[in-house]
């Protein structure tokens, strides 16, 4: 009884203080993540007040948080998005990945980590924070921009990516052999590919079948669809959030937005335990000797990112304003760099390795916002002062009449576009936020 009044005291003080977090990070106008890190390392091993009765239960929420954060991200996309975007952007999704891992596998290789700690650091540093990005986007009122696309492919890409990298991340972590790791990686995609084909073909049945008039049942039978798909992939050696992710893509329609609506309150209330229960895991007096290799990491992959956003807004088409605010946009780092982190620190391979992605992500979930908003303003500054110190060969060209003209009214293209960007039709999401 008394164990029982401890879990509850315990419990009701972690979501408590993670309303009130998350009400300060609102005022402030900035993603909460940071917060609930931070309250997980105050209440962890070697914090303030560490836990005790109620620590396996956040275990639990932490694991229905990742699930429910892969089946929301699963519910934006239809499956005919996934193939298209595949098909048309695949060159920006290398580039993507190129730029953006390899100094997170080239980091852990230095320290001295091992192959293994390099594949899961790499994941950390490519995967861009899908929420904070589309808050972003929002405060900032870019939804109908031209570049905005273009950074929503980036983010599908890289989600559709995860259904391959998680199977791979989970056999290392294993410690399965050659033979047994390529048979999860073909299980894995065998099912992602069958999932694709279902949805693509029969989605309105499998949505219908779902389907509820009564928000109750709809919850029910939704949540508890993809508690057992995530329960039967994780049982197959398949990342349990993939089935998750899977069964997001395979609703479609009025289903899944009723879902998403239905949804998005648990989802946000158990990610916001799995953000705790990740720093909890973590010592806070193991972040300063790995603060400066993350800091390093840090700037290098905000750099990447912002080439990748750059290049691939100018493959589009987009001017040159434009290229700069989706390379800023996408420099996010938050929840799936987490939960690829968590994922190695539950099998223990490196110690530093948590810390490590904890500083990282910290760093990047508070300057992802201000690259987003600040990037662009700073490259035509630079960019004005470069041609204000280089010298005018064309000025002795330039007709007698247009001497004493003003300046020129310019109008950023991307941005002056018909109509309000709230009846904008975004491809490829299709959110229900």
């Amino acid at each position: 009884m008394h164990s029982s009044a401890v879990f509850l005291i315990e419990f009701g003080a972690i979501i408590l203080g993670l309303g009130l977090l998350g009400r300060i990070a609102g005022r402030l106008k900035f993603s909460p993540i940071p917060l609930y890190l931070l309250a997980g390392l105050a209440f962890g091993e070697g914090g303030l007040l560490p836990l005790g009765a109620s620590e396996e239960f956040v275990a639990i929420g932490a694991e229905i948080g990742v699930i429910l954060l892969l089946l929301m991200l699963g519910l934006e996309y239809t499956a005919t998005d996934l193939v298209t975007n595949l098909r048309t952007q695949y060159p920006a999704g290398l580039v993507d990945a190129a730029l953006n891992a390899l100094p997170g596998a080239a980091m852990a290789l230095l320290l001295g980590w091992g192959p293994v700690a390099a594949v899961v650091l790499a994941g950390v540093t490519w995967i861009s924070s899908s929420g904070v990005i589309a808050k972003v986007l929002g405060d900032l009122g870019r939804l109908g921009n031209r570049e905005t696309p273009v950074v929503l492919s980036i983010l599908v890409l890289e989600d559709l990516a995860m259904a391959v990298y998680l199977p791979i991340v989970t056999a290392l972590l294993a410690g399965v052999g050659l033979a047994a790791g390529s048979v999860t990686l073909a299980v894995a995609l065998g099912v992602a590919g069958l999932v694709l084909f279902l949805a693509v073909r029969y989605g309105r049945l499998i949505s219908r079948f779902v389907s509820s008039d009564d928000p109750e049942k709809l919850l029910l039978v939704v949540l508890g669809l993809t508690l057992l798909v995530a329960g039967l992939a994780q049982q197959l050696q398949v990342s349990a959030a993939v089935g998750a992710f899977l069964v997001g893509i395979a609703l479609s329609g009025e289903v899944a937005e009723g879902a998403h609506n239905l949804l998005s309150p648990l989802r946000d209330l158990f990610a916001a335990v799995f953000f705790v229960f990740f720093g909890l895991h973590t010592d806070p007096a193991s972040i300063p000797p790995v603060l400066l290799p993350a800091l390093a990491l840090a700037v290098v992959t905000a750099a990447t990112k912002i080439a990748t956003g750059y290049w691939a807004a100018r493959r589009s088409g987009i001017s040159v304003k434009g290229r700069w605010r989706a390379g800023g946009t996408l420099v996010a780092r938050g929840e799936f760099s987490i939960v690829i982190a968590g994922l190695a620190v539950t099998a223990g391979i490196e110690p530093s390795l948590g810390p490590l992605a904890t500083a990282y992500v910290l760093i990047l979930v508070v300057l992802g916002p201000l690259t987003a908003r600040y990037t662009e303003p700073l490259a035509t500054r630079l960019s004005r002062l470069t041609r204000r110190h280089r010298p005018d060969t064309s000025a002795g060209d330039a007709p007698p009449a247009l001497a004493s003209e003003g300046p020129a009214l310019t109008v950023d293209p991307d941005t002056a576009m018909s109509g309000s960007a709230t009846h904008m039709t975004l491809p490829p999401s299709r959110g229900g936020s």
